[in-house]
């Protein structure tokens, strides 16, 4: 049994929306191995290991359900008991987490198995743990070589238990965390510790365990400072004991007979409870306090001994929300048990657990605990009268195994005050005031009290699962004041898949938001950029991208181009996004990674519009993304279609719903929206510059896509038309996106395309433009592709009739031979009958781009697809050609149709004007005058008949 491969989804995927991790299991000679063959004694042996499997109640969603899976009929196989064992030994640890599915592959005895996480590390680690508690229980001859025969348990689940701690969040930043998942307010982890941010981009805000990003400085520094925090609040006359701060041992019993005994000796900067000693009489103690706490300071605080119970009032945006009476860890006789098996006993509590595992935390018999015990004259084999109170520690902390009981409902209302006018002088948005007082029912003012500490970063878990009382809700108020009702708490999200356009479409929908005056974040397949400038370079369309967008404190939206890889790889980053778009599925990338059909390619794509929560973009004239209506829960479904007569979009908008179709006119075609009974005509697509004057089919596609999401993101109409109308497809705004170069002789076409769906719509764009030249082609293929895939793309490229082919590699061959892909695509045109001689193979790009600009004359159109953009582009703008004739090609120009042309004649020439009639011309516009270039390079001064 062994691991095959492991991937961590950080956010919805195809298998869940939420995180899990997914195994590829190979149980080799353990497939022949079900539950029921492996035996009873396995099962038991299992149950008696992990005692909560017996709870789980897997497909029968019962309790019992998974012993039930394991001990009938055949049983179940190791598979699904790792998963289950998994997920176990993570609730142990403290997480909880429920979800599991295994799955046979199309590979015998190989299973996909999938379990739900809390902590990336944890689960991993849940895993390693899961196999050898598996390997443990099996028959030594179906043990794996590798398995350790010195396994144990209980000391691997034990540390297992306090890896898991190290790594997990505090209890009181994990009850902020469940607080903001409650208010569906997102969140991410943004270090190993408790630094958290809550919400998206410009609407975030960070805590830090209990601190907030609106947590003053000052108050921080005043809170660690007792000796000054002391000083504030007694110069208010709030009640304080006296104090002093001292640096040795003498200066403490000093400072002792001028407070006089008792008196408590704590460090000057210390929490938790670490190094306070209370009740000091004699001088003795006092040394030994100080030398206790300074273990922990170099400074000591020597302070009045305040009678009472130890209290934690917690104060947030300056009202009283939650009080403790706190507790020191203790047992109590009963005149028969030991104080070892007492504290047995107190220990076999549900509730308490390794550190901060539980709401509270085991007693240990430990070094403080033992030296409290011989001051009673006892031992831990002493058996106390029944009902003594045995404390085996001197300060109140649940970290150190106290219990608190909830006294916010009965806290005295001078109290109360009290409180909040101790945390407001220290100027804490949200504090904690330890106060010792014999009643907290009963005015200080009556009875006496003092506030011994003020805390910065107050602890919550004593309010969520008090010993005794009712649980307060401390984090949901936090929560409150830093997201009051009707403040956003994210920013609007637009996520675009699909297998082409999605580049485009992004750039396109970024460009509108920016000229809306929105400061933009935006993820592509060569960077991510914020507010338009590139700020990480590379292949950019996955969940890390995308949280690099997320946290970024400037940015009001979020235009995430969503791909394949990214989705297989590790899912989508955030839960939810506000729009979804899904552009279209073709074959690409089959074969790969377990994704052999269109129908399974779609379920990844569909991910995107599962998670949608206002708007789901379909296009409605590709069957596999029509059908993906059905599996989104957003608000609504707006489709996009080329076709004004498709019959369920009719439908659609007659129901009320949403749409954006593209109509027939007198003047072309135009973009039209439909929103209930609202019919919009949003823009001619010959004023779209990225359209080609509307000839670039898939770029029209492409506007509409945009138009619609951004409809959809409430962006103004008049701002729509003018972000499509000032988009074009410059190397600039969209590197390989059907990049025009025409400052040479000839017309240059630069798209990243590499599938079959992308060469085709390239071609059919060649087809419009009717280039009065030749039409030369570079073609590749990404080698990672299926033979049939490139045999596609050759076949794609051959209907174009194109009048020479330069076929070549990427230059990564991706497992491929040298010359394997190029020589692919030469057998694929051939087989669709084009000749051997249009054909040159040229395996290198930079090689094969030189080729072709070289060989170009004067009115061709040469197609490049490229893989190296950057490099690619840099060819063909820096290109000087040889032998095309004197005439160096001015800036600015055009290609247009045949034209009739009049050449003039020198001034001192009285020869008539001569009708050049039907010649293949390019034309160019340098200074104020307009220039003609024909086939044998000649160039002319013109004056054109018409303005086409």
């Amino acid at each position: 049994m062994r691991i095959l491969d492991r991937s961590v989804y950080v956010g919805p995927s195809h298998y869940a929306h939420f995180p899990v991790i997914r195994l590829v299991l190979d149980l080799g000679v353990l497939e022949a191995w079900p539950t029921v063959k492996l035996g009873d004694d396995f099962v038991s042996a299992l149950l008696d290991a992990l005692p909560g499997l017996r709870e789980h109640g897997c497909s029968y969603g019962e309790p019992g359900g998974f012993v039930r899976r394991m001990t009938e009929d055949d049983g179940t196989w190791l598979g699904h008991v790792l998963e289950h064992v998994a997920i176990e030994l993570q609730n142990v640890a403290g997480a909880h987490v429920t979800f599991g599915k295994t799955r046979e592959t199309t590979q015998a005895g190989v299973y996909d198995v999938v379990f739900e996480y809390e902590q990336e590390d944890v689960g991993l680690e849940a895993t390693d743990v899961a196999l050898d508690l598996l390997q443990s229980l099996l028959p030594a001859e179906l043990r794996s070589a590798s398995f350790d025969p010195s396994f144990d348990l209980a000391e691997r689940r034990d540390g297992f238990i306090r890896y898991a701690q190290r790594r997990a969040l505090g209890p009181s930043t994990a009850s902020l965390v469940k607080a903001a998942e409650d208010r569906d307010i997102p969140w991410l982890r943004l270090n190993e510790q408790s630094l958290i941010q809550l919400g998206y981009g410009v609407r975030q805000q960070r805590i830090q365990a209990t601190i907030t990003g609106r947590t003053s400085h000052i108050a921080v520094e005043l809170a660690s400072d007792k000796e000054e925090t002391n000083r504030i609040l007694s110069h208010l006359g709030l009640p304080v004991p006296r104090q002093r701060l001292v640096q040795t041992a003498e200066r403490a019993v000093a400072a002792a007979e001028r407070i006089g005994y008792p008196v408590v000796t704590k460090p000057y900067n210390g929490n938790h409870g670490r190094g306070v000693s209370i009740g000091l009489a004699t001088a003795d103690d006092v040394r030994a306090g100080f030398a206790r706490a300074q273990e922990h300071s170099r400074s000591v605080i020597v302070e009045s001994f305040i009678t009472g119970h130890d209290h934690r009032m917690v104060v947030v945006d300056g009202e009283l929300v939650a009080v403790s009476k706190r507790e020191p860890g203790k047992v109590v006789g009963d005149g028969v048990h030991t104080i070892a098996q007492l504290v047995e006993i107190v220990n076999s509590d549900p509730r308490r657990g390794i550190g901060h595992e539980k709401v509270l935390t085991m007693l240990a018999l430990d070094e403080q605990a033992l030296g409290l015990l011989e001051k009673l004259g006892y031992t831990p084999d002493t058996v106390p009268p029944a009902g003594e109170d045995v404390y085996l520690r001197l300060t109140a902390n649940l970290s150190t195994g106290g219990t608190a009981a909830d006294m916010t409902d009965v806290v005295h209302p001078d109290n109360a005050e009290m409180a909040v006018r101790a945390i407001k002088a220290i100027g804490l948005d949200v504090g904690g005031v330890d106060f010792l007082t014999p009643d907290i029912t009963q005015s200080y003012k009556d009875i006496g009290g003092a506030i011994c500490e003020v805390n910065a970063a107050p602890g919550f878990r004593m309010h969520m699962a008090p010993s005794e009382g009712r649980p307060r809700d401390v984090a949901g108020r936090v929560l409150d004041m830093l997201f009051p009702p009707g403040v956003a708490t994210t920013i609007p999200i637009a996520a675009i898949t699909g297998t082409n356009g999605k580049t485009t479409t992004s750039r396109l929908l970024a460009h509108i938001h920016k000229l809306a005056g929105k400061r933009v974040g935006l993820t592509t397949t060569d960077g991510v950029y914020i507010d338009g400038q590139r700020t990480v370079e590379g292949d950019m369309t996955g969940p890390t991208s995308a949280r690099i967008v997320l946290r970024d404190p400037a940015v009001e939206v979020a235009v995430l181009e969503t791909a394949r890889g990214g989705l297989l790889r590790a899912g989508m980053a955030m839960r939810h996004v506000d729009v979804g778009a899904v552009l279209n599925i073709q074959p690409d990338h089959l074969g790969q990674k377990g994704i052999d059909t269109l129908e399974q390619l779609a379920e990844i794509k569909r991910t995107v519009v599962e998670i949608a929560t206002d708007t789901a973009v379909l296009n409605a004239d590709d069957p596999l993304v029509l059908r993906m209506g059905a599996y989104t829960k957003a608000r609504r479904v707006c489709y996009v279609t080329l076709d004004p007569q498709h019959e369920l979009v009719r439908e659609h908008i007659r129901a009320g719903g949403c749409a954006v179709a593209l109509e027939g006119g007198v003047n072309g075609q135009m973009i039209t929206i439909y929103d209930g009974e609202k019919h919009i005509p949003l823009l001619w697509t010959h004023l779209i510059p990225a359209t080609l004057e509307g000839r670039a089919t898939f770029n029209v596609q492409n506007a509409m896509f945009a138009a619609a999401m951004a409809y959809a993101m409430g962006v103004r109409l008049e701002d729509i038309r003018h972000g499509l109308r000032t988009f074009d497809t410059t190397f600039f705004q969209a590197p390989g996106r059907l990049n025009v170069y025409d400052q040479h002789p000839f017309k240059v076409l630069f798209d990243y395309g590499h599938n079959a769906h992308a060469i085709t719509a390239l071609c059919d764009l060649v087809n419009r433009l009717r280039p009065v030249g030749r039409r030369l082609c570079v073609l590749s293929a990404p080698g990672d592709r299926r033979n049939e895939d490139i045999l596609a793309i050759a076949a794609a490229a051959a209907h174009a009739r194109f009048d020479h082919y330069l076929c070549r590699r990427d230059d990564s061959p991706r497992g491929r031979g040298p010359s394997e892909v190029p020589e692919l695509l030469r057998d694929g045109l051939v087989a669709n009958g084009v000749s051997p001689e249009a054909i040159t193979i040229i395996i290198d790009e930079q090689e094969a781009i030189n080729a072709v600009l070289e060989m170009a004359q004067p009115g061709d159109l040469v197609l490049i697809f490229a893989d190296a953009l950057a490099r690619g582009w840099k060819q063909i703008v820096n290109f000087r050609a040889e032998g095309h004739g004197a005439f160096a090609a001015p800036r600015a120009a055009r290609s247009v149709p045949r034209a009739a042309v009049t050449e003039e004649a020198p001034a001192d020439d009285d020869r008539p004007p001569t009708i050049i009639p039907d010649l293949p011309v390019s034309r160019w516009r340098s200074g104020g005058e307009e220039v003609l270039v024909m086939q044998d390079g000649r160039g002319v001064i013109l004056k054109p008949e018409s303005n086409d």
